[in-house]
């Protein structure tokens, strides 16, 4: 089978729509960006501008449930994938003019839009690069949702990650974002959330992510959870910002 090659990936900060402000305002300081106009039916959507590159991060405001994150996925033939999609298990939970929203068959939202000549990825900023989407996927839908991610980005390198219920999907060379599965031991409900690679400097990019309003929720050796003023999980990690590589071992 044929898949369209992603030529780019948005990543999707979404959040309530009551705190739709509260989160443009935090992920504009910490990818040092600046908002575009909103524009939808309800303003609820916006990007995140780069300076001297392309855009890669939005923000939704969402009508209901708690938000998290979710990808974007940019090609010269939308039809294309979503056909590519739909035969490797996904299902359609939207059709718009010209682009598409597809569920995984865990269930994790994703959407299929066209590529718009985006290629100069932004760089890092505030010690940190908002670079991986991780998607936590429950015990019995996990091998299922490997397959398909790996049928889905043919070009993109699919590799066991660092820890057993981790698993890497490495897009090639420029494009800005990866996916990470993580299979949970609890709960029966696909999530996703955004991950920052802040290398050495983890602890300096809390500390600033903390005077922006933002909270620590939980430490791990190689990364930290955080929730954000709007009320969204996400992760600083060890990560390098320029490689996405591990860090080295102590």
């Amino acid at each position: 089978m044929s898949v369209p090659a992603v030529r780019w990936a948005y990543s999707f900060v979404d959040r309530p729509a009551e705190h739709f402000a509260r989160a443009c305002a935090f992920w504009t300081a910490v990818t040092d960006t600046s908002l575009s106009e909103p524009r939808g039916e309800r303003e609820e959507f916006v990007t995140l501008l780069a300076k001297d590159a392309d855009a890669c991060v939005k923000v939704q405001g969402v009508a209901g449930g708690a938000g998290g994150a979710h990808l974007d996925l940019a090609v010269a033939d939308v039809p294309g994938l979503v056909g590519a999609a739909l035969k490797l298990g996904a299902e359609t939970a939207a059709e718009h003019d010209g682009w598409a929203v597809l569920r995984s068959p865990a269930g994790q939202l994703f959407c299929a839009v066209p590529w718009q000549g985006e290629s100069v990825r932004p760089p890092v900023a505030g010690g940190s690069r908002l670079d991986q989407v991780c998607v936590d996927v429950p015990r019995s839908a996990y091998d299922a949702e490997v397959a398909f991610w790996t049928g889905l980005l043919p070009d993109w390198a699919s590799r066991p990650g660092s820890r057993p219920e981790f698993h890497v999907l490495a897009p090639p060379p420029g494009l800005p974002v990866r996916i990470l599965l993580q299979r949970l031991d609890e709960g029966d409900t696909v999530r996703a959330h955004l991950d920052l690679a802040c290398g050495t400097g983890i602890g300096s990019v809390r500390a600033r992510h903390e005077r922006l309003g933002a909270e620590p929720v939980a430490e791990a050796s190689h990364w930290t959870v955080m929730r954000d003023p709007a009320g969204g999980l996400y992760c600083l990690t060890a990560r390098d910002p320029e490689t996405g590589g591990l860090p080295a071992a102590s």
